[in-house]
């Protein structure tokens, strides 16, 4: 899903500043590269071919229809809210330290580990 989700934002001109992968979501902190590029066209293209992966693998749907979208302001800085969304395992319980998590990252930022 991981590659997926960056050959998808490659295709569609979108930065992924911070991807993490839970049990049952996914939080995804994305930045349009070109004025043309389409947020929503993104998503459906992403649950679309995750979606129809998943199904053929464990027969269930994956996603729900409907998704929840929060636009950023211009003072609303990407990093904190990169690092809430990379520190979601941890409020979770699943690791202890959360650059340890595997399902989360980044395609933009170099080292998630110093946020």
């Amino acid at each position: 899903m991981i590659q997926v989700l960056k050959n998808t934002a490659e295709q569609e001109n979108f930065g992924i500043w911070a991807y993490c992968f839970m049990p049952d979501h996914v939080h995804l902190l994305i930045e349009g590269k070109k004025a043309n590029a389409d947020m929503r066209r993104f998503v459906a293209l992403f649950k679309q071919k995750t979606g129809y992966w998943f199904s053929r693998i464990y027969y269930d749907k994956l996603w729900d229809q409907n998704y929840y979208e929060h636009v950023l302001q211009d003072n609303e800085a990407i990093i904190p809210i990169a690092r809430y969304i990379f520190r979601n395992p941890v409020r979770k319980g699943i690791v202890e330290d959360y650059s340890l998590y595997p399902y989360s990252g980044s395609f933009e930022l170099e080292n998630i580990n110093e946020l």
